[in-house]
Order: structure tokens, then C-alpha cells, then sequence
């Protein structure tokens, strides 16, 4: 049976390349993407897959966004069946005796609140499928980084969340994963935006020593676990957990 995933954040790195994944993992895998933007430099994923890949140009916190991209999912295949939240912003980066509270607002309707109004609109039709939620957490949703207070929070607040829906909702399970150090767009607004600006130096240092040592990762490794989350479901010990990319318990992939 075709599998029905709903993706944000699909624009660039890491969701973009979810979405190949899941594209191309299995071949009957339906996919419904949402983004502000278009897929960064010209790809052509919604042309080789256009049968199978549907995206929405819309903005995730707004509630008509997210009522378009279920309705669209319903409306041509009538279910479900996984969601990947992965749409996210760093900013407002500074230390916390210098809180724009509008901007940290602004971070948790991006991070948080327009993950919680998709999931729990989602609920019904995920339940009836026995579906599964996967979250992209962060290593900072349990680890301190300088200045990343308003993103740390928003992410260990997904962490709680999914928690709180695997209890609740014995038919589907949540978990929610870090995808590590990630060569995206992200890693060159810490190394030139927000950590000059934001961030102490030994702080800064663990991104830029990753970086000129080539050690960040490609987003396809990352991407290929959530995909496979997605499309074989959430082992029954990891349900509501919280893991990282390349925990040993996911190595059954």
C-alpha cells in the first residue's frame, strides 16, 4: 500500500534531501512538501517525481498553509501516514541577558507551534493508519551552545512534545531525532552571521574546526534515517524517544 509522508522544510538541506530519499527508497512512497521558497538551485524533484511528489509553496505558520497541505493529502489519496517535521530557524542567536522576546516568539511559531498545530490536526488520520511523527530535534535541545538559548529550548520542547503524543496516542509513534553537524545554509550563518556576532570564540570554534577539517556531514545521511523512520516505522523501543542520528539502536537500518 502507498504510504502517504508529509514533509516541512523542503526547500533546502537536510528536508530536501528527506525528500529525495523518500522518493527514492520506495518507489510508491507519496510525498506532500511545504516550503516559503522554492527547491534551492533549480532541482528537478518535482519534475522527475511529479506524480509522487506534490509541494506546497506556503509559509508553516500560518493555519492556511497547513490546512491546504492536509486538505491536498486527503484530498488525492485519503491518509496519512508519516509526518517529518523539519523545518527550523536559528535566529534570534544572543545570550540571554539580551532577550528580543518578538523574536523568540517568531522562533517558536517556526520551530514549535507549527509543528504542534500539524501533528495535532494530523492526529486523526495518522491514528487510523498507525502512523508515525518524526521530529528533527538537535543536539542543543540537551547541550548548552552560547547565545542559542531561544533555539535550544524550542527544540528540547518538540523533544517533550513528542513524548507526550506517543503516551497519549497509543496507535502512533513519535520520535525525535538530531541529525548532527550538518553542512546546510545553517552552518554558514554560524560561521559568518551569528557566531561573529553572538557567539563566544570556544563556541564558535567546535563549527569552524568541523568545517575546515571537512568533517560536517552530508544531509543525506541524516535524511536517509528519517526517510527510512518514515517508511518502515519507528521501532517500538525508540517510540517517544529522544536519539541521535547515529544511535546504535537505529542501526537496524
Amino acid at each position: 500500500m502507498k504510504k502517504v509522508v508529509i514533509v516541512t522544510g523542503v526547500s533546502r538541506g537536510i528536508g530536501k534531501s528527506i525528500v529525495k530519499q523518500l522518493l527514492s527508497l520506495d518507489s510508491e512512497t507519496i510525498v506532500y512538501g511545504i516550503s516559503r521558497s522554492p527547491i534551492k538551485d533549480g532541482d528537478t524533484i518535482e519534475e522527475e517525481y511529479k506524480e509522487r511528489f506534490i509541494k506546497i509553496t506556503g509559509d508553516i505558520t500560518d493555519e492556511s498553509s497547513i490546512k491546504e497541505l492536509i486538505k491536498e493529502a486527503l484530498t488525492a489519496h485519503g491518509r496519512i501516514d508519516s509526518i517529518i517535521i523539519n523545518a527550523g530557524i536559528l535566529e534570534p542567536v544572543a545570550n540571554v541577558g539580551e532577550v528580543d522576546l518578538p523574536a523568540w516568539k517568531k522562533l517558536f511559531d517556526v520551530n514549535f507551534f507549527s509543528a504542534v498545530s500539524l501533528v495535532s490536526q494530523c492526529l486523526p488520520y495518522v491514528d487510523k493508519s498507525n502512523g508515525s511523527v518524526i521530529f528533527v530535534s538537535s543536539g542543543a535541545s540537551v547541550k548548552a551552545y552560547y547565545g542559542w538559548a531561544a533555539y535550544s529550548a524550542s527544540k528540547a520542547a518538540l523533544n517533550s512534545f513528542a513524548m507526550s503524543v506517543a503516551s497519549e496516542r497509543p496507535k502512533i509513534k513519535t520520535i525525535t531525532v538530531a541529525p548532527g553537524v550538518v553542512d546546510t545554509q545553517m552552518q554558514v550563518d554560524i560561521r559568518e552571521k551569528f557566531g561573529p556576532e553572538s557567539m563566544t570564540r570556544e563556541s564558535l570554534e567546535r563549527f569552524t574546526d568541523l568545517y575546515n577539517e571537512k568533517k560536517l556531514l552530508d544531509p543525506i545521511i541524516p535524511a536517509t534515517i528519517y526517510a527510512k523512520l518514515a517508511i518502515r516505522g519507528i521501532p517500538d523501543e525508540l517510540n517517544g524517544k529522544y536519539v541521535r542520528y547515529d544511535d546504535p539502536r537505529l542501526s537496524f537500518f
